[in-house]
């Protein structure tokens, strides 16, 4: 069956297009001339013939950017800013375009794919405000005149992930506004709308200083992360990848890499919450609307035993009021996983959770009914009974799958949220701010809430540590992350 069997004709129309890579300025194939198929969760159906690049391809990619490295360097960071906000305007023009190809190209619902949009926008309207805070300092050192400035880095790699396409595609802003030409890798799983974006930035960027390679496997982000020319890596995606990337990246070079890795978060709720609130949290910031595909999913809700009943009667009573099903459609609320390995994945760790133990109270596999006959989907499930040491409250689903486990003591509950080998997000819902604060201080987490859950706000830090990563991103931090500090010594003669 072909795509124009299964989807809109306006849609079909619009994967009817020529893809290609953003090379030197250029729209070009693959040097080898080969393309791969990408298969729609949504439709299980091919839907477009992307270029498959590879070692040749980055090289090209990182000569010419190498080459535009001083002409974007000496370009002044008001310039610099300009460009992005025209990219950011692009961007907003063709916004429906590029959340029909998340959609459809990922699976997430077309609300969640505009939001996406509505972020990368503003992100890179952010990053373009913030250009002239890459300010140095003077320092009363002696009698001398002692300044520091900052200085771009070079050739960076960006390297996003499938479950954000066009969000993370926009990541670009902080390091072009920084003064670095910038070689994107999007995610072979989704790359369409990273290459839409390539042909709209082709109409802003001089050659070399915005490129888009994807290819099908290791070899691409391989050869960028070993290559000799690239100094600054910036990588979305799962731990073992992220700790292969910093391997390799040694192994090739001193080079700064940082990494947003997975997570497997907290959320933590005290029987004097607003139990209501606390429940809505819950289902909001375990991003159903993302089948559960996000690294800052509070994927364990941990709720003290005397209200522990309560609470998991009505997240799942939220849960089954929500509609899943056509991502194209406006009601839709949540859609597909993003490929058959994921979809098994999912469902091979509600069995284990279940083999352990765990019970399941709704969800547990693919919803039923005709309209789920084709496509991706994993009903949202909500597991109980699951235990600290259980492997679906310590291993990374990606996935619809919210584990509970309850709790008697703050001290229980602190010990269990950082019991694990991930420290992205952390939650704890309490009416009592001086537990709030106490609780929230000593989690291991970069990213936190008290009374809150999943939201992002402009120009905060958003990263983590212990193993979700090194780096922040989101905020001042992370534009100045891609520059090098340079002191600068006048010594005056007497």
């Amino acid at each position: 069956m072909t795509k124009s069997e299964v989807l809109p004709p306006s849609v079909a129309r619009m994967l009817d297009r020529d893809w290609r890579l953003l090379i030197a300025g250029e729209r070009r194939t693959a040097r080898n001339g080969r393309t791969f198929q990408r298969v729609s969760p949504v439709t299980e159906t091919v839907i477009a013939e992307v270029p498959d690049a590879d070692a040749a391809d980055v090289d090209d990619a990182v000569s010419a950017a190498y080459t535009a490295r001083s002409r974007w360097r000496d370009t002044t960071a008001v310039e610099r800013a300009a460009l992005v906000r025209r990219l950011a305007d692009l961007v907003e023009q063709h916004g429906e375009e590029l959340a029909l190809l998340d959609t459809i190209d990922a699976g997430a619902p077309i609300a969640a794919s505009r939001m996406d949009v509505a972020v990368a926008v503003a992100q890179l309207r952010l990053f373009a405000g913030l250009a002239l805070e890459l300010k140095g300092d003077s320092i009363p050192a002696s009698n001398a005149l002692h300044v520091t400035v900052r200085e771009p880095v070079g050739v960076v790699a960006r390297i996003v992930p499938f479950n954000h396409p066009l969000m993370f595609a926009c990541k670009v802003g902080a390091p072009l506004i920084a003064g670095n030409p910038t070689i994107l890798k999007p995610p072979e799983t989704a790359p369409l709308s990273a290459l839409r974006l390539a042909e709209l930035a082709a109409e802003v960027f001089p050659p070399g200083v915005l490129s888009v390679v994807v290819g099908n496997g290791p070899v691409v982000p391989d050869t960028l992360v070993r290559h000799p020319r690239v100094r600054r890596i910036g990588f979305i995606g799962s731990g073992p990848t992220g700790r292969a990337i910093q391997q390799a990246a040694a192994e090739s070079g001193i080079k700064d890499v940082t990494l947003e890795l997975g997570g497997k978060n907290a959320m933590v709720v005290f029987a004097d919450a607003d139990l209501e609130a606390a429940a809505e949290g819950a289902v909001f910031g375990m991003n159903f609307g993302s089948s559960g595909q996000s690294c800052g999913s509070n994927s364990r809700l941990l709720v003290q035993r005397e209200v522990h009943d309560e609470v998991v009667a009505r997240v799942v009573e939220l849960i089954e009021a929500r509609r899943i099903g056509n991502p194209l459609a406006e009601w839709s609320e949540q859609g597909t996983v993003i490929n058959r390995a994921q979809y098994e994945k999912s469902l091979r760790y509600i069995e284990i959770a279940v083999s352990e133990g765990a019970k399941v109270v709704t969800g547990g596999g693919r919803p039923s009914g005709p309209e789920f006959e084709r496509g991706l989907y994993v009903a949202p499930t909500v597991l109980t009974d699951v235990t600290p040491d259980a492997r679906i409250a310590r291993e990374e689903v990606f996935g619809p799958v919210l584990a509970v486990i309850p709790f008697d003591t703050e001290d229980e509950a602190i010990e269990i949220a950082n019991g694990v080998e991930y420290g992205l997000t952390a939650s704890v819902w309490t009416r009592d701010l001086d537990r709030g604060h106490r609780v929230v201080r000593e989690f291991e987490a970069g990213h936190t809430w008290i009374n809150g859950s999943s939201l992002h706000f402009p120009n905060v830090p958003f990263g983590g540590v212990k193993g979700s990563g090194i780096g922040r991103e989101e905020s001042l931090e992370e534009l100045v992350g891609y520059t090098d500090l340079k002191a600068i010594n006048v010594m005056f003669r007497r």
